[in-house]
């Protein structure tokens, strides 16, 4: 009488057990990965956490630090509306008068001595000690269109671990501060952990970690720190010392008017 051999008897059911795996698969693969409406619902609550007013006055502090020593502190007052408009006062002393007016994707600098403001570049709104840039950049969602890459683990500014959420998000528009961002969101909550800042020519400009705190009694990022990973000598940090939302008249986003007119009270 035939007899089977051993590999023989188990063919069938190795078989089963890899068709069974192989339906399984796509199930798991798609259980994990995020789709377009997840990845744009996480960025828009991302955004809440460092700005959840549609138009606000939001007061940062930005102190510059050298070989990880305080170099100096400056103040700019932001005022955020819809559709991709700001206007940053510059407060400080040496920088009083100073003002950057961003209209979607036009940039004007206004110096205090100057008749009429100087158009500039998305480039050159990175420039200097304290990028206006990454003052005025507070939210993601109009500027930057997002996929998800993986779910992995990450560490905070106090080596705190999270399961976290990887995204990258590539400029829509040009008047992003930068090209690319890859980002790392809390599982759980949204709450962004972590970037890396990426130039136009792909090149790694910053990291920036986002500092947890409490306002108006609900969690956000109450502060960014930003290592220079071109000049590694250089740190930003910068504190959102207060969020009020306010709504500027529309003459203070008409470059010629922050030509003609003081803007101290501001």
């Amino acid at each position: 009488m035939f007899k089977p051999t051993q590999s023989q008897s188990r063919s069938p059911m190795i078989k089963l057990c890899l068709s069974l795996l192989a339906m399984l698969g796509p199930v798991a693969s798609s259980y994990a990965e995020l789709n377009q409406a997840q990845v744009d619902q996480l960025i828009s609550k991302a955004d809440d956490y460092r700005l959840s007013e549609e138009s606000a006055k939001v007061v940062s502090i930005v102190s510059l630090y050298q070989n990880q020593l305080l170099d100096k502190t400056r103040q700019y007052n932001v005022y955020s509306r819809p559709n991709r408009e700001s206007l940053v006062v510059f407060k400080s002393a040496v920088e009083a008068g100073q003002k950057m007016l961003m209209l979607q994707d036009n940039f004007w600098l206004q110096m205090p001595k100057s008749r009429r403001p100087i158009r500039i570049t998305p480039m050159q709104k990175l420039l200097g000690e304290a990028s206006v840039g990454d003052i005025s950049s507070l939210t993601w969602n109009q500027d930057y269109q997002g996929k998800w890459v993986n779910d992995t683990q990450v560490n905070d500014q106090n080596g705190l671990s999270y399961q976290s959420h990887q995204l990258v998000l590539v400029a829509k528009t040009s008047s992003a501060s930068y090209q690319k961002i890859a980002l790392w969101l809390e599982k759980d909550t949204g709450f962004p952990i972590k970037a890396d800042l990426y130039l136009l020519s792909g090149k790694l400009a910053k990291q920036a970690i986002f500092i947890r705190g409490v306002r108006n009694n609900r969690l956000a990022v109450t502060a960014m720190s930003l290592s220079d990973a071109i000049q590694p000598s250089k740190k930003t940090v910068i504190e959102y010392q207060s969020v009020t939302p306010m709504t500027l008249a529309d003459k203070y986003y008409n470059p010629s008017f922050l030509a003609r007119n003081s803007t101290t009270e501001l």
